[in-house]
This record gives structure tokens, C-alpha cells and sequence, in this order.
């Protein structure tokens, strides 16, 4: 499997397990740390990709703002997601593994590959999908099964 691919299955993983995992959170009776957490999610694609576009506004959008309403959430999280599946979807395995600069915390130049900001988003939300689900099994609830394993092994008999 090519890096490309792999790229593009993590985030279809993540699309699937965390639209279940906002289903879940409708469910709760204390919704806001866990509304936090996925709206932070949404946003750190946008500003990543603002970043590596070479956005002007990259520098100032937050990380944790704002808190999407939570009806606003799937489809908030569907819009950051496209943009980097259409971006991937477009670049070469070269241009993946090629660094792109950008502005970063302390105002400085950094650079890195979209390989490695588009591993950190998919890994980043599998650590936030975790922390919600502890959130959901403290509220008497029982947390969906969302492992990876899960979307791929298939009953043969």
C-alpha cells in the first residue's frame, strides 16, 4: 500500500468511527468537554491546511475555537475532511513526502511534509476519539466499538 492510500483510508477510518462516536454524544447528558475535543479536531484541519496552503489567516486561527454547536459538528467535521482528502487525492506520492513551510506557533518558519501533518491529524484524532469515549463510559454509557480492526475483518464462517 502506498502512502497516498493509506493516507486516504485513515481518514475514511476516522470519518466512519467518529460520525459514530457523535451519535454517541447526542446521547450524553454532559456533551460539552466532549463537543470541545471534536470541534478542536475540526479546527486543527482547517488550520493545518491553512497552513500549508500559506494562508495569511493561518497564524491567527486557534486550535480550540471555535466550539461548534453540535449540530453543526458532522457537518463541520465533513468539510475539514474533504479538504484534505480532495488535497491528497491530488498530490503525488513526491509532493506528499516533499516539505511545505509554514508560519508557525511562535511566529516562526517551520516546514514539514504533508505526509507527516496528515499522519498527525489521523493520529491526533484517534487520541481525542479516545478521550471521548472515556468520557461516554463515565456517563453510564457504553462506548462503540471503533477500532480499526473493525472495519476490516470480515466473518468467513
Amino acid at each position: 500500500m502506498q502512502m497516498k492510500e493509506y493516507l486516504l483510508d485513515t481518514f475514511s477510518y476516522n470519518d466512519v468511527t467518529n460520525k459514530k462516536l457523535l451519535a454517541k454524544i447526542m446521547e450524553l447528558t454532559d456533551k460539552d468537554e466532549s463537543i470541545k475535543l471534536f470541534s478542536h479536531l475540526i479546527n486543527s484541519q482547517y488550520k493545518w491546511m491553512a497552513r500549508i496552503m500559506q494562508d495569511a489567516k493561518a497564524p491567527a486561527m486557534s486550535w480550540w475555537e471555535p466550539v461548534y454547536n453540535i449540530t453543526e459538528l458532522e457537518e463541520q467535521w465533513s468539510k475539514s475532511l474533504q479538504l484534505w482528502v480532495d488535497y491528497i487525492a491530488e498530490k503525488t506520492e513526491t509532493a506528499l513526502a516533499t516539505e511545505v513551510e509554514f508560519v508557525g506557533f511562535d511566529g516562526g518558519r517551520w516546514a514539514a511534509t504533508p505526509l507527516d501533518i496528515a499522519l498527525q491529524l489521523n493520529y491526533h484524532s484517534i487520541h481525542h476519539r479516545a478521550q471521548i469515549q472515556t468520557f461516554i463510559r463515565q456517563q453510564g454509557l457504553e462506548p462503540d466499538f471503533v477500532d480499526y480492526i473493525g472495519t476490516k475483518y470480515r466473518k468467513i464462517g
